[in-house]
């Protein structure tokens, strides 16, 4: 089985607009986030969830962020897949300002240059796994063929070829998890995030998609990832360490 990712198919539409424009060969940043801060109403009192954050990504790093539980991690991760909104501060990734910007916009964004792997899957239960890669990948842009044939090739890749016309209830928690990242990676992001995605994984499933992280890492993709796990992290190129909203080291 070869490590290498699979191209997407030339029938594959030709990406256009704002939200398309990728970090040209100068930039090295993929995420520059600047006095990011997010404060959450709550019954009792505020939770500032991030106070004042800076952090800088470059292109091809794999980065673990860690940090106790509500120390702000999942809030960063949220933040720079324009899933939740900054209260101050700025948030570029891929070469693109997205703080500040209206749903459609961020939506169009996410298609073309994020991929997020979540802890318990997301999958969709009641399609099969080749379905599960294909609308992602129609939704952003491709030829149903062309969308077809990227979700063989990762299928095979992530070693779930005789899975394919099997939905996910059937599938141990290790190959839901690779059958997620192949989700991810469908329409080729610029950028992956992780949210403990091997939380939900016995120690056998967590290394297997520890490897798989290394694998796409090596082959140059970047990639940002949650972990509560000084074992997991240690796959990673860098460490950067929460606490109390802040990024103690990075």
């Amino acid at each position: 089985m070869s490590n290498t990712l699979p191209e997407s198919s030339t029938e594959s539409s030709t990406k256009s607009g704002t939200a398309d424009v990728m970090p040209g060969p100068g930039t090295s940043n993929i995420v520059e986030i600047k006095g990011a801060r997010r404060t959450f109403a709550a019954e009792l009192a505020p939770v500032r969830a991030l106070r004042g954050v800076d952090l800088q990504v470059t292109r091809g790093e794999f980065v673990a962020v860690m940090g106790p539980s509500g120390c702000g991690k999942s809030t960063l991760l949220n933040v720079i897949a324009g899933l939740d909104a900054v209260d101050e501060g700025t948030v570029e990734v891929a070469g693109e300002r997205i703080d500040g910007r209206d749903e459609d916009w961020l939506a169009k964004f996410r298609r073309h240059h994020i991929g997020f792997v979540f802890q318990f899957f997301n999958l969709l239960d009641g399609v099969s796994a080749l379905d599960n890669l294909v609308m992602p990948g129609v939704l952003g842009g491709m030829k149903r063929r062309a969308a077809e044939s990227r979700a063989r090739d990762l299928l095979d890749l992530l070693g779930l070829a005789d899975r394919t016309h099997q939905v996910p209830a059937v599938l141990s928690g290790g190959q839901r998890q690779r059958l997620a990242i192949a989700r991810a990676l469908v329409n080729e992001p610029t950028l992956l995030l992780a949210d403990e995605p091997t939380g939900a994984l016995d120690s056998d499933g967590g290394l297997e998609v520890l490897e798989l992280f290394r694998r796409l890492h090596d082959d140059g993709q970047t990639i940002i990832m949650v972990t509560h796990s000084p074992e997991v992290a240690t796959g990673a190129g860098r460490a950067v360490r929460m606490r109390d909203g802040r990024v103690e080291s990075a």
